[in-house]
């Protein structure tokens, strides 16, 4: 089955060119393959498509509120066999070690966050930072709103884990880390010096590298315009939106950023 494409038949064709070239299918989670921990009915027969058609698939997910392996046992248990997961978490702490080296940092965020930062070989600490780390902290508090506040006021580092204003949930769209990020630069007039997650080139280029394949080769498929497919547009990759999560039909009709292909969910698209 071709996805759905309005236009002719030239439209059709080069629809057709784009998912020919894919290798690697990159996919967002929350809105994408599952809401709020439930699995969309169309998710598990997408990748048993993907899969005997001779390709791969890895879940990239801006939420850096768990770690890797959570979600891989998450996924498990919806019914995913074998998922691999790279989160912005996991970038951050790649892209600080590149910065920085294996530095001090203070982490606005879960111990899972905490727990990818060590993991990598960072010192994870309450006091005396070189670097401030913001991520999607569900378990957030007045102190540690206050205490990161202070930090930033003495001019340290400064690094967000992704930017997404909001996140998908079974109850509707709950404040993410880029409501965080918003309230920090009321409180201290500070913005991060660099936000690492989607839509920043480089959380792709280390992705495709792991797999041998250039970004060009990779589709990444997920539901918000301003992470998902300008991350695509910026790297060259096949981009395609679905309409399952955040994004609606009139916040595409307003939005400068247009995907390479629009379907209502994942059961539109055919390896």
């Amino acid at each position: 089955m071709l996805p759905p494409v309005d236009g002719p038949s030239g439209m059709i064709h080069r629809v057709i060119d784009l998912l020919e070239r894919v290798r690697l299918f990159v996919l967002d989670m929350d809105g994408t393959i599952h809401i709020g921990g439930k699995l969309f009915p169309w998710t598990l027969p997408f990748l048993d498509r993907v899969k005997r058609s001779g390709r791969e698939y890895v879940f990239l997910t801006n939420n850096s509120s768990k770690g890797p392996r959570e979600y891989e046992e998450m996924l498990k248990k919806m019914g995913i066999p074998s998922p691999v997961v790279f989160t912005s978490g996991e970038a951050t702490a790649s892209r600080v070690i590149e910065r920085f080296g294996r530095v001090r940092v203070y982490a606005f965020g879960t111990d899972s966050l905490k727990r990818v930062f060590k993991d990598f070989g960072l010192e994870v600490v309450e006091d005396d930072p070189q670097v401030l780390i913001l991520g999607y902290d569900t378990t957030a508090t007045y102190e540690k709103i206050r205490k990161f506040a202070i930090f930033l006021r003495k001019g340290l580092p400064y690094i967000a884990t992704h930017p997404d204003i909001n996140c998908p949930s079974q109850e509707g769209l709950i404040p993410d880390a880029g409501s965080f990020i918003e309230l920090f630069r009321a409180s201290t007039g500070r913005v991060p010096d660099e936000i690492v997650g989607k839509p920043n080139p480089q959380i792709l280029l280390q992705l495709a590298s792991r797999f041998g394949v250039s970004p060009e080769e990779t589709a990444v498929i997920g539901d918000r315009l301003y992470t998902d497919i300008e991350l695509a547009r910026r790297t060259g990759a096949v981009s395609i939106l679905v309409l399952s999560g955040e994004t609606g039909r009139e916040d595409l009709e307003n939005s400068p950023v247009k995907p390479d292909l629009v379907v209502e969910n994942l059961s539109f698209i055919e390896p």
